[in-house]
């Protein structure tokens, strides 16, 4: 892909995208999980930290919660980094905020995804592993998260869609994106058709290797599917 010389940065771009969409994948899965044990836990102080986040997330847009990050969270890091003695400035580069960004607001919605996922999990596994002598950190990893992820993994694969198109959003604050290097190459060539409709392209394809994943894990987590493929 040459595309008059700029298809390596569309390449380069395409790369950033990944990982910044991997990265916030794994910590918004954390939050997510976090944020659904906080809803169904007995405490009151969780319950309603959990819910103020998730609604207070999922009530602003995506691109807001990018620009407040970048513009404001140096300034929120060098306000605690003073408690403990260290005065120096403290920058957050783009791909942080943009992780940091995405990562909360992935784990605001996933958060509902796993809340529902547990809430059918039947009380009497949580009793089984009572029974075995198992604490409720371990009957939890052991037993209840491997079912959990099995009912979550379409919400989630869903999620992780939308997740990879709301990188594009982390353009504005300088991240070298595909969506930066193609608006990088139509400056240069005048031909914004060209690189934005390559950007698009290289989008769908991304978004279709995650639908084709998460099939897949679909089928390997339920094994009547895997009964019913052989």
């Amino acid at each position: 892909m040459d595309l008059q010389g700029f298809g390596h940065l569309l390449l380069s771009g395409t790369w950033v995208t990944i990982q910044l969409a991997l990265a916030s994948l794994v910590v918004g899965l954390v939050f997510g999980l976090m944020g659904a044990a906080a809803k169904l836990s007995d405490n009151r102080l969780f319950r309603g930290l959990a819910t103020a986040y998730t609604t207070f997330v999922r009530g602003i847009p995506e691109l807001l919660l990018v620009l407040t990050i970048y513009f404001g969270g140096s300034q929120i890091v060098m306000l605690v980094a003073s408690w403990f003695g260290y005065d120096e400035y403290i920058e957050i580069g783009p791909f942080i905020a943009g992780v940091a960004a995405l990562s909360i607001a992935f784990g605001a919605y996933a958060t509902e995804v796993f809340r529902m996922a547990m809430l059918e999990i039947p009380k009497g596994q949580w009793e089984a592993g009572y029974a075995f002598g198992m604490s409720p950190t371990r009957t939890f990893f052991r037993i209840i998260l491997p079912q959990v992820w099995r009912l979550a993994i379409p919400g989630l694969g869903n999620l992780f869609q939308v997740l990879l198109k709301d990188t594009a959003l982390v353009s504005v604050v300088g991240l070298n994106d595909i969506m930066r290097q193609a608006a990088v190459a139509t400056g240069s060539t005048k031909e914004p058709f060209t690189f934005y409709m390559a950007a698009a392209l290289i989008y769908l394809l991304l978004t279709a290797a995650a639908t084709l994943f998460t099939m897949f894990m679909e089928r390997a987590s339920n094994p009547a599917a895997r009964g019913r493929h052989s």
